[in-house]
């Protein structure tokens, strides 16, 4: 069984392709595109999305409060109790950064996917349950709501600090925490606008003329493409 967490291969070029018929063709596009859809904006995606983004407010948190302790701190305990909060801090937010990324960078794949696979031909039918408004209406709210609350945040921090009363950690905790936030609706949004321009660039755009092997053979007789189903004939042989 394909572990589920690895990507589909992109589509075989045309020279390779082996699909018996279109149907068939389009019945294995339609398994694909709803994988990858699947990876770009489904409900799982949305709760890795804010599980790294808790991890990381959490290491800033700890690590805001730690600047906090240490500027504050009377006596030795206190600026020990300092010091461990800021590594317990940076234990947490190192790894949630490194792992954004990587969800970010693997968005990227999958959307390349997403528009090399929908590029091979139109199917009305399945193409409409890709489609997928609400979800993307759902991201996009969301998305809005975080990147609202969090430039809010590190807007009014600083403005209503005031001298001797507010300190540097605090300020810095509060920037922080509305920086993560921001950032993690700012990516939602990007997911939730870019699963909209693919479905009204590919879905809804004309179908591509049919592509058949330059050199004149036959499609049948070429090995199959990954994910086509679809056996070789010198398999028999």
């Amino acid at each position: 069984m394909q572990n589920r967490s690895s990507l589909p291969p992109p589509p075989p070029p045309v020279e390779l392709r082996s699909w018996p018929s279109r149907e068939a063709m389009l019945a294995d596009r339609a398994v694909v595109l709803r994988e990858l859809v699947r990876m770009h904006v489904g409900p799982g995606r949305l709760g890795v999305l804010m599980m790294w983004a808790g991890l990381t407010a959490l290491g800033w948190l700890l690590v805001g409060s730690g600047l906090v302790i240490v500027e504050q701190a009377a006596d030795f305990l206190g600026g020990i109790a300092g010091i461990v909060s800021l590594l317990l801090g940076a234990g947490a937010l190192i790894p949630a950064v490194v792992l954004s990324a990587l969800y970010v960078a693997r968005d990227r794949e999958v959307r390349t996917l997403l528009a090399q696979w929908g590029a091979l031909d139109r199917d009305p039918e399945r193409d409409r349950e890709l489609r997928l408004p609400g979800v993307s209406l759902v991201w996009l709210l969301l998305s809005f709501v975080l990147a609202a609350g969090g430039l809010a945040l590190c807007v009014i921090g600083p403005a209503s600090a005031r001298p001797g009363d507010e300190t540097y950690g605090m300020v810095a905790l509060m920037m922080g925490l509305g920086m993560v936030a921001w950032l993690t609706g700012l990516i939602g949004a990007v997911k939730a606008s870019a699963h909209r321009r693919w479905v009204l660039r590919v879905l809804t755009a004309p179908a591509p003329a049919p592509l058949t092997p330059a050199d004149g053979r036959s499609a049948s007789s070429e090995p199959p493409p990954p994910w086509s189903g679809t056996p070789s004939r010198s398999s028999g042989r």
